[in-house]
């Protein structure tokens, strides 16, 4: 179990911190950070009344501005942004500076995103910007320099860097924001999408209490680093969050990552029971019944969030898998772009909507679609490897290397990846570099089982008899463990490889099991039958067979006498036989 928090140990002290900050939050216009508290909060026991938190005291400040910030507020509430902020100014208490300078950069936000909307494509790259940011870090600065800014002002200057892109700094403002308020959930999660490596946050010194148990959870899954994120998430379960939907739908994102898609779907279909009203993750469910060919199910499901609310991305985004399950491309790619035009920075709409354009053979659309995806987040590793796939149809190697090996950084045990860099290697004439990456993939758990066919036939090419042979014989045998039947499976292609090979090495009643193997496969029956032939002639010669025992044998079981020394099967395949 992951060491947590003492402070977990005090469930009701954690429940009273959740109800103080979710009332600050809703107080700011922070909808989301309150959301969150709110649903830890529910997750927990009722508090008794003499353990709810006293309502905190009022400075004479405060008093003085109370008027003006219930006014500003209602207008805040009614997206009013520019009134609110007219009736702040001047105001000298912590809460009312922060919701001034909040209401003039989302008023700043909500104009970039009208012009936006009116005037691009979402595939246009726009100069438009937030004209508010400049003054806003300007007066933020000089408030901050004079030591004058509190945990949400401090997280709202993190915020206007990183949209000014000065990454570093907004690093730095972050981190002192969780500091000054470690149970504003808004600040680490914008700290989260600024962290790019394990390094990067292991040399961040972060405040010790029980929300940075919650960070670090997020972390590993962002950085891909799943199992850590599974036994965080399962002994923050134990320590008391058994009920929290959040939780619940943090571990099915987690799953969905590693393809574990069984795992994934049960925590869904659990989460929808117990939120059916739900919309947020519904597209990461959508992605997995996608990938299931589940049309019924992802039918039912985009209907069911038309209905809750059909301007929502999310729901955009599952209407888009939708039509594209459909192979109605044009329409999915439409409704992805829907899903932009209502957030510009929804990292899942950009990505999917690369893949429609290559659907549609539009690969110039698709390059702006993924690259717009990186932009929102470099951890993405889909549109990096879309980006390959897109530049390796245009016949452009050298550049789908560079972003196979980006994905394969994001993703090092992914097989899908380490093929793709072995095709590019290949096409390279890097060919020890493609062996490699073969290898590699078969030894991670290669999901499509394409690995070993390929290295097979890379080394068919060398003229590399022996570890060609190897290889067909692993992959055959592979092939025939899983018991699936799969589509792309040429085991008529390594059998037919398998029968010449062992007929020219005079292993004769090898070479017949293959050829007999050979007939049972459309493609291969005629040259089975001819190879049957030669056996017989030269048999009939009373040529003896050979008993070289250094050769491979797809029919005994793979010992280490019939295993080239330089490569050790990591299965025990002893007890498989086509």
């Amino acid at each position: 179990m992951a060491a947590l928090s003492v402070e977990l140990q005090d469930l009701v002290g954690v429940k009273q911190q959740l109800v103080k900050i979710q009332e600050q939050c809703r107080e700011r216009g922070l909808v989301h950070s309150a959301k969150w508290a709110s649903e830890l909060a529910f997750a927990l026991d009722p508090l008794p009344l003499n353990k709810l938190p006293s309502p905190p005291e009022l400075t004479e400040e405060d008093a003085q501005d109370l008027d003006a910030l219930c006014l500003a507020k209602s207008y805040f509430d009614l997206k009013e942004y520019d009134r609110a902020a007219y009736f702040l100014r001047g105001c000298r208490s912590q809460k009312a500076y922060f919701l001034y300078m909040y209401s003039r950069y989302l008023s700043g936000e909500k104009k970039k995103d009208d012009e936006t909307v009116d005037s691009l494509g979402p595939l246009e790259k726009g100069q438009v910007r937030n004209e508010a940011l400049r003054e806003l870090r300007v007066e933020l600065s000089k408030k901050h320099s004079a030591g004058e800014l509190d945990g949400f002002s401090l997280y709202l200057y993190g915020v206007v860097l990183r949209k000014l892109d000065l990454l570093k700094e907004a690093v730095d403002i972050f981190v002192a924001a969780t500091h000054a308020l470690p149970l504003h959930w808004g600040a680490w999660l914008e700290l989260c999408n600024l962290i790019t490596n394990i390094e990067m946050l292991k040399s961040l010194s972060l405040p010790d209490c029980w929300v940075r148990d919650f960070f670090m959870a997020h972390m590993y899954t962002e950085l891909q680093m799943i199992k850590e994120a599974l036994q965080k998430y399962q002994s923050l379960m134990e320590a008391g969050f058994a009920k929290s939907t959040y939780i619940i739908s943090q571990i099915a994102v987690a799953y969905h990552n590693i393809r574990d898609i069984d795992q994934a779907l049960d925590l869904f279909n659990e989460l929808r029971e117990q939120d059916p009203f739900r919309i947020e993750n519904m597209d990461t469910f959508s992605n997995l019944l996608y990938v299931r060919s589940m049309k019924p199910e992802l039918s039912y499901l985009a209907h069911n969030l038309v209905e809750i609310d059909k301007y929502r991305v999310e729901t955009c985004c599952v209407i888009g898998n939708y039509y594209s399950l459909r192979s109605q491309h044009e329409k999915a790619a439409l409704y992805f772009q829907r899903a932009l035009k209502l957030n510009p920075r929804c990292l899942g709409a950009w990505t999917l909507m690369g893949h429609e354009y290559m659907e549609m053979k539009n690969t110039s659309a698709a390059i702006q679609a993924y690259r717009h995806a990186i932009e929102v987040n470099k951890r993405d590793y889909r549109a990096w490897y879309g980006l390959g796939q897109t530049y390796e149809i245009l016949k452009m190697p050298f550049y789908s290397l560079y972003y196979y090996r980006k994905a394969h950084q994001l993703r090092p045990n992914d097989s899908r990846m380490l093929v793709a860099l072995g095709e590019c290697y290949e096409k390279l004439s890097q060919q020890v570099e493609a062996k490699k990456c073969y290898w590699r993939a078969y030894s991670v758990g290669d999901v499509e089982r394409m690995a070993l066919l390929k290295l097979a036939k890379l080394h068919e090419q060398l003229n590399e008899s022996d570890d060609a042979a190897q290889s067909y014989i692993i992959y055959i045998q592979d092939i025939f463990s899983c018991g699936e039947q799969l589509e792309h499976a040429e085991v008529s292609t390594a059998l037919r490889y398998l029968g010449q090979y062992y007929f020219k090495n005079k292993l004769y009643d090898e070479a017949s099991l293959c050829a007999q193997r050979c007939c049972d496969y459309n493609d291969a029956r005629e040259e089975g039958k001819a190879l049957l032939r030669q056996i017989s002639a030269v048999r009939e010669q009373g040529e003896p067979s050979s008993t070289d025992l250094s050769l491979p044998s797809v029919f005994n079981p793979l010992s280490s006498n019939t295993t080239p020394v330089r490569r050790v099967s990591p299965l025990d395949l002893s007890s498989v036989t086509p």
